[in-house]
């Protein structure tokens, strides 16, 4: 079925996929040159160990049963609650 395009309308499409590039690559530029991944997760990693390290044996437990219910996260890679 051939529709006649509609005078009091205008259509017009974006590409959203060049504008999450363009998003992206603005993001990065300002996080400047002196960013560095590996040194934020490293920094990361041991601010979540020293969280944690002081607990009792109580806190401990209930810190466990709250990773294993998804509600902090663990100690594997990417970790992240799952809640």
């Amino acid at each position: 079925m051939n529709q006649r395009p509609d005078p009091d309308h205008l259509t017009f499409t974006v590409d959203l996929t060049v504008e999450e590039a363009r998003r992206r690559a603005e993001v990065v530029a300002a996080l400047g040159p002196d960013w560095d991944p590996v040194a934020v997760l490293r920094a990361e990693q041991e601010a979540h160990d020293l969280l944690y390290s002081g607990l009792d044996a109580e806190q401990r437990r209930i810190h466990s049963m709250l990773v294993a219910a998804g509600v902090l996260p663990g100690q594997e890679p990417g970790r992240a609650a799952s809640h």
